[in-house]
């Protein structure tokens, strides 16, 4: 079995190289002539709205850019920030959702509010905490090319302990399971890799599949989204965005279990899937140390392939390429966070909504 493992690790190690050197990567850029529309879906985020209105009013190179504020519900005065800076001068759209309906989530149907109103060729959902460069908007659009939508991965910062365990596995489970430029021209929704974060689509192709209603429900709304799309003909994938977006999302290990706890049971569908997810990064990260420790060195040689492969990620994300020696223990974290997650759908709070 040992042998086995290291033959699949090697495979894995195999694919995150391949990723490392293919994944798109931004350019410098002319200006941008199509129409874009940003949508913000904004929930009690009092303390992102300056830093955010500066972020989308500093684009450049584009011609023509609308940016459209959905306010669902906020309690925390994150509707008086955006009037206030609307009445400064931010060239802002301001639209507050109407009652949640029973049939949808805060999120899905923000962003379909949002959309019924846009006017660009070119749509961007942006959540709330992510931050872009001048030109972030604009390059994204030129690595968007002829596909019908991409994702520009922002650099997750992660400063506690918690953080940088976790985080930087968002980036390797796809840098080593997905072949990314085979993906993004696939039509097959099992290779759909995307991030809601920072998510663009042709505005042809979301009125293709009603906008967000085929999402209304769903908790892992960017995933399904691109697997919507995907199955409507579109074509698309993930691209490298550290270089001119970041973000934090969690800021201790309590938001962690939050955030986690309320998507991790969605991304497998179901037990079985999840249980292949726990196998897979059991094998991945704990099973090298295992085997080590009983004395094959094969143990060691698949350990190191494994971190070989979190340094790649590390590399082309602007993650600390030290915690990748910590792989055996993220490993552990995460497994659990799937688990609980399980044990919780149903129940866990998000923005005072339970999901």
């Amino acid at each position: 079995m040992s042998t086995a493992l290291f033959i699949f690790s090697a495979l894995l190690f195999s694919m995150a190289v391949a990723n490392f050197f293919t994944i798109r990567r931004p350019k410098p850029v002319a200006e941008i002539s199509h129409p874009i529309s940003v949508l913000i879906p904004v929930r009690n985020e009092a303390e992102n709205i300056a830093g955010l209105i500066s972020s989308l009013t500093s684009q450049s190179h584009l011609k023509s850019l609308e940016i459209i504020f959905i306010d669902d519900s906020s309690e925390d005065g994150t509707g008086k920030l955006l009037f206030e800076a609307k009445s400064a001068g931010a060239p802002i759209k301001i639209i507050g959702a109407p009652a949640l309906p029973s049939n949808w989530l805060g999120k899905p149907w923000a962003l379909q509010q949002g959309f019924l109103q846009a006017h660009g060729e070119i749509i961007v959902t942006l959540d709330a905490d992510v931050r872009l460069a001048p030109t972030a908007i604009a390059q994204t659009v030129a690595m968007l090319g002829s596909r019908e939508f991409i994702s520009a991965y922002p650099k997750q910062i992660a400063q506690t302990f918690s953080e940088r365990l976790i985080q930087p596995l968002l980036q390797w489970s796809w840098m080593t399971t997905v072949p990314l430029r085979i993906a993004e021209r696939s039509s097959l929704t099992s290779l759909a890799v995307a991030n809601g974060q920072f998510f663009m689509v042709k505005k042809s192709a979301l009125d293709k599949i009603d906008g967000f209603e085929n999402i209304a429900k769903e908790v892992l709304d960017d995933m399904k989204l691109a697997r919507a799309l995907i199955a409507s003909g579109a074509h698309g994938g993930v691209a490298n965005g550290s270089a001119f977006a970041q973000t934090r999302m969690y800021k201790n290990f309590g938001e962690i279990k939050a955030g986690y706890g309320k998507s991790l049971w969605n991304a497998f569908s179901n037990p079985a899937g999840a249980a292949i997810a726990i196998v897979f990064i059991f094998l991945t990260g704990v099973a090298p140390i295992l085997i080590l420790l009983s004395g094959n060195p094969i143990g060691l040689f698949t350990y190191e392939l494994m971190v070989f492969t979190r340094l790649l990620s590390a590399r082309r994300s602007g993650g600390r390429l030290l915690d990748s020696l910590l792989h055996p223990i993220s490993s552990v974290i995460l497994i659990y966070l799937i688990i609980y997650s399980w044990r919780m759908r149903g129940k866990v709070q998000w923005k005072g909504r339970t999901l």
